[in-house]
């Protein structure tokens, strides 16, 4: 992935409005600033206990970064499960509509958003960047990057370094081990077994990852993945994940530069039309 400017754009240099997208997820709180459509800059602060309270600071620091005042900003959308907590935002808008809108302006033709946050998982179902139809997980961590941080403090393994250790293990090959147990809790019993049976710790990351491939391709029964997928949130910076979607759903994703900002910048578009 290219650092954080390449993908800011010559927004900077022009004259006209900005708006702002404030994405407040249940692990962190996002920001996008947009002018004239395309991205100015963002920031991603951690949510923490105050929605409120994070909010405002990434917005902040993402006026800071473009080195804005808040009076040039025009409109703020709010999204995200803290959206009703942004008191600076003119409107609100869910998740499923932000994350529609931000990935096809990211990659035109997207007709399925698989976004994988750090609570939920969401499968939408899109065309022209309105919302046809979505199913989403947030009853429970299995799937989620909860559910990878979970295994990862059971594996001794920093968060960063399982996408890399997963690739290695693979290698275009089949795991050499299941998961069989979706339930979080269940999944951390198996990993701390099989860790006892002295099974390597790359093939348990491996089959992680292809079990919150399964539980993916398991939600989207309801109707059928299309042929232009985006994947958004978190995980969709980690590659052993990235690897076994690709393998599960028989297609190639599309990854944004960025991952963790496109419901924001979905919600910074639809204040452009307020």
């Amino acid at each position: 992935m290219r650092g954080r400017r390449s993908i800011i754009s010559e927004a900077r240099k022009g004259q006209q409005p900005v708006f702002a997208g404030v994405d407040v997820g249940a692990v962190s709180t996002k920001v996008a600033l947009i002018r004239d459509g395309a991205i100015l800059d963002w920031a991603i602060t951690s949510t923490g206990a105050d929605a409120a309270a994070a909010a405002l600071k990434s917005f902040r620091t993402a006026l800071r970064n473009a080195s804005l005042a808040r009076r040039s900003v025009r409109k703020v959308a709010a999204t995200g499960y803290g959206r009703n907590a942004v008191h600076f935002a003119d409107k609100v808008y869910t998740e499923i509509a932000c994350h529609a809108r931000g990935a096809c302006s990211l990659f035109p033709g997207t007709d399925t958003v698989i976004d994988i946050g750090g609570q939920d998982c969401k499968i939408i179902s899109v065309r022209d960047g309105a919302v046809l139809d979505f199913v989403m997980n947030d009853r429970c961590a299995a799937g989620t990057g909860r559910f990878l941080e979970i295994m990862s403090q059971a594996l001794e393994t920093p968060l960063e370094q399982m996408g890399r250790e997963g690739l290695r293990a693979g290698r275009g090959a089949r795991p050499k081990i299941k998961i069989t147990r979706t339930c979080t809790v269940f999944a951390e019993s198996e990993v701390v077994s099989l860790l006892a049976q002295g099974k390597p710790k790359g093939d348990i990351i491996l089959a992680l990852h292809e079990a919150v491939a399964e539980r993916i391709l398991g939600m989207a029964h309801s109707f059928p993945i299309g042929r232009i997928v985006t994947l958004s949130g978190g995980v969709a910076k980690n590659e052993g994940v990235v690897r076994s979607l690709c393998r599960a759903l028989g297609r190639k994703l599309n990854i944004p530069e960025e991952p963790q900002i496109v419901g924001a910048l979905g919600a910074a578009i639809l204040a452009s039309s307020l």
